[in-house]
């Protein structure tokens, strides 16, 4: 007998693995500040938005047991991180109060967003609520990580490892929720992707 959902210890292991993937935001950090250092400019901020978005994309692809095809999210997470970014710490002046900082984060969502979406496979169900979700998930990174205590006056490209577990967290039932983990998942989702556009 087949099921054509998911089973729960499927669900579990999926979602685990997806939110385990915070890891992705610290190096992605790390590759941003290596790239340009503080976020204190519009230069600094597209290329480490890019840099960061570039790991992030490639981390987030490994976790996504496939779900996710890496030729299309690493760009899209690259570009969508790097002009959100650019386009949060403008809007800013490159502050670094909680308030500031969430709305930095809100804004790379309104970018990233919908270039994730884009980016997902066409069996994705209602794939713009992504797109609406990650303003608030990026917000909330954000200001989980200042109230964390973590040194966010050093103006980094993203947030840490607290803001990271929860965005981890919350995005991985919300992926479950919108694609969930199917064992053929990989090539027939690029497949339907190349069917459905032609």
């Amino acid at each position: 007998m087949t099921h054509s959902a998911p089973s729960q210890p499927v669900f579990l292991r999926t979602w685990l693995l997806w939110t385990a993937g915070f890891v992705a935001f610290p190096i992605a950090g790390i590759a941003g500040d290596l790239i340009v250092g503080r976020v204190d400019d519009a230069l600094a901020a597209l290329l480490g938005g890019l840099a960061t978005g570039l790991v992030l994309g490639i981390g987030q692809s490994l976790v996504s047991r496939r779900r996710l095809d890496p030729r299309w999210w690493i760009p899209a997470t690259t570009i969508g991180m790097g002009v959100g970014l650019l386009l949060g710490a403008v809007t800013v002046g490159y502050g670094t109060s909680l308030g500031d900082l969430a709305l930095m984060g809100a804004l790379t969502g309104v970018v990233l967003g919908p270039t994730q979406a884009v980016a997902l496979p066409a069996r994705t169900h209602l794939r713009w609520a992504w797109a609406a979700a990650m303003p608030i998930l990026w917000a909330l990174g954000w200001t989980v990580t200042t109230l964390g205590g973590i040194s966010v006056e050093n103006q980094f490209t993203i947030f840490g490892a607290y803001g990271a577990v929860t965005f981890s967290a919350l995005s991985g039932l919300l992926l479950h929720y919108l694609l969930p983990y199917r064992a053929e998942a990989g090539p027939t989702s690029t497949q339907t992707r190349i069917e459905t556009k032609a």
